[in-house]
């Protein structure tokens, strides 16, 4: 027989996002393991197991979380934990949801998608296992058809069990990522089972461009269906661009792959200054009835490395100018909102960035899909140079999820591993090559290597990855002049934002451009030597923001890296003026320290300033200093005997002043000013606001050296979510209601509740005027309701 399934449901798929109302218990909890399972680690064998994963389990007690969710950050540092980890400790927790399936699931596929859990999982579902997975940094998912509750209950458990690294810095520990929960006809598009490729044969003059969508068909039914495949083209404004129709059977329990070709006329192109995204909106039909649809956003553009000239976007030439980055952030830890995923490409962008390596792991999809809006092109990194089952599994997954991002311009096999110079690791590097080709023929493969360039991988690679050693690249070059190469990872250099003297005693650096890292640059040298260099596709700084954890080369009180250009809240340390001069079209005149030195009168302060003007003229008090010419892809230093006042600069392009600085000596810090990232966030349960807290002086003017210690109080229809402020060595906790400024800033981040309206935000502190703003949270039709809402 062919046809649908009588019983097939005509709804199409629905994605569900499970976040809200977990419960969370800290530690381990001893299963009651029947019997026959007790020969098994932990009772993970097929069959019922007691205990927390059993429906009746009493968790009323237990914490009520909601995802995503970290808890290591919540926790206190010791100095006797490992400094890689930020002194903050690792362990086990537990989870336990409650959610209902209605009686009409029963003929529908089901199955709970994680889009990251820290680290080796365990998941059960009504008390029977699932499965284990043990990576921390890619997706997975089980079926649950078969033991899912229909009409009733469902609880499903997870043991994550953090306490093992898979990196040597902060990795937090939870379930740190969306969880979802997928229904879908037993005929239907399989699990990230569309693949979108468009080639453009002109793309300096788009006439057209091919397109061939790419689909798997699953029928987990027990009947032959015969199907059509519907792909529908949709630009940016949602019209349609091409589409194509393919009939197709489907015999029961087996799949079915079909490549759709069509052509769109006049494309527009994706890029970093105009990231214009298409949809493909794929269906599946049988006897007139949609019973499956799924959508997935794509861009046309063309990329290239040439070993001569570098990288080339839609047939012209960019300089990578990139970053390298963790998953942290101030406040929440691993544990990012969406919207502090978008926050940090923003900030990156602002710069004058326009990539993203993604270190040393898959990221979260989130950040990808910001990636693909905003235009920053991305290096996605996998985790661990190996052929294993588990890891070339975990590895194809990547593949499979990311490979629709416009964005994603190579994959990197991963990071610095011993193996590397090897014949095994070239042998392993081919091995995970294949399967890349396999799943993406379309970009390229890179791996970061620390030493050893030319040897073991080496020539498995399509393009070189180089981390430090810029002093090599030519010697490189000449010895292998058609590969390509990119400076993977670059410069490391230490600075602690609004620190002009370097203070081993509290874990401080000096913001100056002169810390490098042993085996690295300054940021000045670094840039140097990839800009002159054409055939250097780019480079990847080490790093965009601090992170907790590798304090190198302070261990405690400091609890995290001085890398960052900018700090773990996103506020920029100095140098990041110096890659914005550099690195964007913004005329750019940053000129430091502070001018507040009470004491120091009449002693040489050491000035800098970063900009891209063709001379700067630097004024104290009025009076001209001097005028200097600004050299490329530098910077600007004079002596000031300081004096308290007005320090200024103003900046020369054609012999015109274009732009003019000030920095001002302020007074005592007198009150608080709250800046909010957005003033209308999404009333949701998972939009933030990221308010920037300032001290100021009677003028309005940052205080530069102030401390003050800050509580918030928001109104009950939002919560705070987490506070920073960027001082490396504050062991002030994340999860909390107040926090001190760190050098006149700190920072809340506030989360809205499902309910619109107006959320107060009022900010205190002993002696200065509190601060009051109101945030704006706007209901809207959510595409990713709740189980318990569908």
């Amino acid at each position: 027989m062919t046809g649908p399934d009588d019983n097939m449901d005509q709804t199409p798929r629905q994605r569900l996002l499970m976040d809200p109302e977990w419960r969370f218990h800290l530690g381990d909890v001893v299963l009651d393991v029947p019997l026959s399972h007790r020969d098994t680690y932990m009772g993970v064998k097929c069959g019922l197991t007691q205990g927390v994963p059993d429906p009746e389990f009493d968790d009323s007690e237990w914490q009520l979380v909601d995802l995503p969710h970290d808890w290591v950050v919540g926790q206190r540092f010791d100095p006797c934990n490992n400094p890689d980890h930020g002194f903050l400790p690792t362990g086990i927790g537990w989870y336990r949801k409650t959610f209902s399936l209605p009686e009409s699931d029963k003929d529908k596929r089901l199955w709970v998608e994680f889009d990251g859990v820290f680290r080796n999982s365990t998941v059960w579902l009504n008390g029977y296992l699932l499965g284990t997975h043990p990576s921390g940094y890619i997706g997975f998912r089980y079926d649950i058809t078969d033991i899912a509750n229909y009409g009733g209950e469902n609880v499903i458990a997870v043991r994550v069990d953090a306490t093992e690294f898979e990196g040597w810095w902060y990795e937090g520990g939870g379930i740190y990522r969306h969880v979802w929960l997928v229904k879908a006809n037993p005929v239907h598009i399989a699990p990230w089972g569309t693949f979108v490729t468009a080639t453009v044969p002109a793309p300096l003059d788009p006439q057209h461009s091919d397109v061939v969508v790419n689909t798997t068909l699953e029928n987990d039914s027990d009947r032959d269906v015969s199907c059509e495949l519907h792909s529908v083209v949709l630009d940016a404004e949602g019209k349609e661009v091409a589409a194509a129709e393919s009939p197709v059977m489907i015999l029961a329990g087996e799949s079915r792959e079909l490549n759709q070709e069509v052509t769109v006329a006049n494309p527009q192109l994706w890029s970093v200054d105009r990231p214009y995204l298409y949809r493909a909106l794929t269906t599946v039909q049988a006897e007139g009835r949609t019973i499956d649809s799924d959508e997935t956003t794509f861009g046309i553009r063309t990329i290239k490395f040439d070993p001569q000239r570098g990288f080339f976007l839609n047939g012209k030439p960019l300089k990578l100018k990139g970053t390298c980055n963790h998953q942290d952030h101030a406040g929440v830890g691993t544990a990012l909102p969406d919207r502090i995923h978008e926050y940090r490409i923003e900030r990156l962008k602002e710069m004058g960035a326009n990539a993203y390596r993604c270190a040393h792991n898959p990221p979260a999809p989130e950040l990808l899909d910001a990636c693909d809006r905003l235009g920053m092109l991305v290096m996605d990194e996998n985790r661990y140079l190996s052929s294993s089952p588990n890891h070339l599994a975990d590895l194809a997954s990547m593949i499979r999820r990311d490979r629709n991002h416009p964005s994603i311009i190579m994959w990197s096999l991963g990071n610095e591993e011993m193996i590397q110079s090897t014949e095994a690791g070239a042998r392993i590097a081919t091995t995970m090559k294949r399967l890349i080709r396999k799943l993406d023929p379309t970009r390229p493969v890179t791996y970061a290597m620390h030493d050893d360039w030319g040897e073991g991988l080496s020539p498995v690679l399509d393009i070189q990855g180089c981390n430090y050693h810029s002093q090599d690249y030519d010697a490189y070059h000449e010895e292998h002049p058609e590969h390509p190469m990119v400076a993977s990872e670059t410069s490391a250099t230490f600075g602690t934002r609004g620190i002009y003297q370097t203070d081993e005693a509290q874990g401080y650096f000096s913001a100056y451009d002169v810390n490098p890292a042993g085996f690295g640059d300054t940021a000045e040298a670094a840039w140097q030597a990839v800009a002159a260099r054409p055939f250097v596709a780019g480079t990847f700084v080490w790093a965009g923001f601090d992170y907790r954890g590798e304090p190198d080369p302070y261990s405690w009180p400091c609890i995290n890296s001085h890398f960052g250009i900018m700090d773990p809240c996103g506020f920029p340390k100095d140098n990041y003026y110096y890659y914005q001069s550099w690195w964007s079209e913004e005329t750019v005149l940053h000129l430091f320290p502070h001018w507040n030195w009470p004491g120091r009168e009449g002693e040489a302060i050491e000035v800098w300033w970063h900009s891209n003007c063709d001379s700067v003229e630097l004024f104290l008090n009025g009076e001209s200093l001097g005028r200097q010419q600004m050299p490329r892809n530098g910077h600007l230093e004079w002596q000031v005997e300081y004096a308290p006042g007005t320090l200024s600069a103003q900046g020369y392009t054609d012999n015109e002043v274009v732009v003019t600085t000030v920095v001002e000596t302020t007074g005592a810090a007198a009150g608080i000013v709250l800046t909010p990232d957005r003033a209308v966030i999404k009333a949701d349960g998972q939009d933030v606001a990221i308010v920037t807290v300032s001290i100021v002086d009677s003028k309005g003017r940052v205080v530069p050296t102030a401390d003050s210690k800050v509580s918030f109080h928001v109104s009950e229809n939002a919560k705070i979510l987490g506070v920073g402020n960027g001082n490396p060595s504050s062991h002030e906790p994340d999860k909390a209601s107040r926090r001190r400024a760190f050098n006149g800033l700190a920072q809340v981040i506030i989360q809205a509740s499902r309910g619109a309206g107006d959320v107060t935000l009022t900010a205190e502190s002993p002696g200065l005027l509190p601060a009051t703003i109101i945030i704006t949270t706007e209901h809207i039709h959510s595409n990713t309701p709740r189980p318990d809402e569908c």
